[in-house]
């Protein structure tokens, strides 16, 4: 199989799940498809290098610093349009590695980057210390202090966004949700 046919493949592959990734630390599906195309064709410069082993990883780390870095970059890039044509609606979110609601969202919403994306590379992709550490270019010590008070600011923030829910309507959380808001993690 030659290179572009391999990196078609891959990336046809593992697109929602790196979208997917993208969101949860953006949390802006744009964004978050514009920091995996970026780091995608970053990518596709060296995969003749990568071989035939596991390119995962590397792409991973290549997302993960995207998303990390997309507001220093959007300055200078994005250019408003006075007349644009009507956008084409966005196909919805495919359910990825996990089920994520709306109050986990505006719940990562309000964590500064770094802690959200050490929340989510730990906690919501199951992650380890060490290859959290690895993808965000930091210690495991920053890793560990990170998380900890992001799922602590997380806990907070679902507490006052969930209402009790009224007999009439019945509310439907994630798992996600529902082990951050009961100290699961």
């Amino acid at each position: 199989m030659d290179d572009d046919a391999g990196f078609r493949q891959f990336v046809t592959a593992r697109w929602p799940a790196l979208v997917q990734s993208a969101y949860l630390i953006t949390v802006d599906r744009g964004i978050a498809e514009d920091c995996v195309q970026e780091a995608l064709t970053r990518v596709h410069r060296r995969w003749h290098r990568l071989g035939d082993g596991n390119p995962e990883p590397y792409v991973r780390k290549a997302v993960v610093n995207a998303a990390l870095s997309w507001r220093r970059k959007r300055r200078i890039r994005e250019v408003p349009l006075e007349e644009a044509p009507f956008p084409v609606a966005a196909e919805p979110m495919r359910p990825g590695l996990l089920e994520v609601d709306e109050e986990l969202v505006v719940a990562l919403r309000s964590l500064p980057p770094q802690m959200r994306a050490a929340v989510v590379l730990r906690y919501l992709e199951d992650r380890s210390e060490a290859e959290t550490a690895h993808l965000m270019g930091c210690s495991p010590g920053t890793v560990k202090s990170a998380s900890s008070r992001g799922v602590a600011r997380l806990r907070a923030a679902l507490a006052e966004i969930s209402l009790p829910p009224s007999p009439d309507s019945p509310r439907s959380e994630s798992p996600a949700t529902r082990r951050f808001s009961e100290g699961a993690w």
